[in-house]
């Protein structure tokens, strides 16, 4: 249905000719994501400022148009793929860092500001924000806010969650409200802060955030660790995460994905090889080494074929290298491949990657793992071909029964990629229908209407 004349002049007037999108061949572009699902918006709204986006807000409210929020779209979930057409709100013109306060250990920025760039801006005065999901280059603090994104670091510095102290945001009827502290301690009111963060843009439009800075770090060190089993990995891992210090990063990878990476770059790797670990320990040069040294032995076990430590800036080039070859070689092998970010307690990983294995045998199934294993966060590769009718319906088998052996060793379905329409289906399986529907009266509570990212989050049965 068309949208209503009246509600287009008014948003015209609203955003200016700069602000808003109505050719097809200029909006298509917005219904995309990263999980490759598409459905085209009837207009892409671009608003520069809070007001904006409150007058955004506030038409399609009055006139119940379905309303989407989106970064760069790089989720992987189709959280930000506009299910029932209607506006799509791009944060891409609200790219300004508000305020820097290093005093205080804060910087405000609106939603459209890459992670890099809040990086290097925090970076110019001895900082950096802890979350640094893979796609830190292009995707937007935004997007990071909406899906609770990451990263490798998040073993030893938290989440967006953790290192949000506030936000500006306009609700489903279009009021402006703030939440949380400029401060380090607050406890006035409830946490609106955290449950508007990982709530995929269903309950308000984040227009401002107040991100907790950290110190950089005086130094680094890199190891990569090779076992010949999963099960001494795992070990390693429960070893490493149960002394005192927490390493900066601590990644994991299976047999399967050692062997692709062998195959598809010059890394030296034993052929033995059944699992690496990339571990990272950053601190003082006064305690770095004290540091590496406890963090190694507890990764030393007797299923420890190769423990390599990187001395020089190359070698750690080096060695990060072997971790990064895996992305481009399952695209290569798969590049429509299935993939999930399930999270089990770190002792439970042993059984998650020895029960993926089974499955994959009985699926006729290739799987490759790889991760955040300080946290249990495991990133499962279902490498099936669309095109292939057969095989994408033993993979769907697969990915059912895959969800299954989660819940059953305690796990959660998502660890940053967040529900959007992937993982919908499934959420019943890990929340009871009475927290399902009180989450559904908070969300009537901020939006009364239904219009913000309406059709994701909650299961369609």
């Amino acid at each position: 249905m068309p949208l209503p004349e009246d509600f287009i002049a008014r948003l015209h007037q609203a955003l200016g000719d700069e602000g808003l999108l109505r050719d097809s061949s200029e909006t298509w572009n917005y219904g995309y994501d990263n999980s490759r699902r598409h459905a085209a918006p009837e207009l892409v709204a671009l608003p520069a400022s809070h007001d904006q986006v409150a007058s955004v807000v506030q038409l399609c409210n009055e006139f119940a148009i379905p309303l989407t929020a989106r970064g760069r779209g790089t989720g992987t979930t189709g959280a930000s793929v506009p299910l029932r057409g209607g506006v799509i709100l791009s944060t891409e013109r609200m790219n300004r860092i508000l305020k820097m306060d290093p005093a205080n250990r804060y910087m405000v920025v609106e939603p459209g500001v890459t992670n890099q760039q809040v990086q290097e801006a925090a970076g110019e005065h001895g900082f950096f924000w802890p979350p640094d999901p893979t796609s830190a280059a292009y995707c937007s603090i935004g997007g990071n806010l909406a899906y609770n994104s990451a990263g490798p670091r998040a073993i030893k510095y938290g989440t967006p969650r953790e290192n949000t102290f506030g936000l500006r945001a306009v609700t489903g009827e279009g009021h402006s409200i703030r939440t949380g502290v400029y401060t380090t301690k607050g406890v006035v009111g409830y946490d609106l802060t955290r449950l508007l963060i990982g709530s995929e843009g269903t309950l308000a439009i984040i227009t401002e955030a107040t991100l907790k800075l950290t110190p950089l770090p005086q130094t680094k060190r890199t190891v990569q660790v090779i076992y010949r089993d999963i099960d001494c990995a795992a070990r390693a891992v429960s070893a490493i995460m149960a002394q005192p210090v927490v390493p900066c990063a601590l990644e994991f990878m299976d047999g399967k994905a050692i062997a692709m990476i062998r195959d598809y770059s010059e890394a030296d790797l034993p052929v033995d090889a059944g699992a690496l670990l990339m571990i990272e320990v950053d601190g003082s040069e006064a305690s770095i080494q004290h540091d590496l040294d406890a963090v190694c032995a507890a990764a030393s076990n007797e299923g420890m074929l190769q423990l390599n430590r990187a001395e020089t800036e190359a070698q750690i080039r080096a060695l990060w290298q072997t971790r990064k070859a895996l992305s481009p070689a399952l695209r290569t092998i798969a590049p429509k491949k299935i993939n999930e970010d399930v999270v089990v307690p770190v002792s439970n990983m042993p059984a998650l990657i020895n029960g993926l294995d089974k499955l994959a045998e009985q699926f006729a199934i290739t799987i490759v793992n790889f991760g955040h294993a300080g946290n249990g966060n495991i990133h499962v590769n279902l490498l099936a071909n669309p095109d292939n009718v057969d095989e994408m319906q033993r993979a769907h088998q697969c990915l059912d029964a895959v969800f299954t052996l989660v819940l059953e060793l305690d796990g959660t379905l998502s660890g940053e990629h967040g529900v959007g329409i992937e993982k919908q289906e499934f959420v019943g399986r890990e929340i009871d229908p009475v927290t399902l529907e009180l989450m559904r009266r908070i969300k009537s509570q901020f939006d009364p209407k239904g219009i913000l990212n309406p059709g994701k989050m909650f299961p369609t049965v």
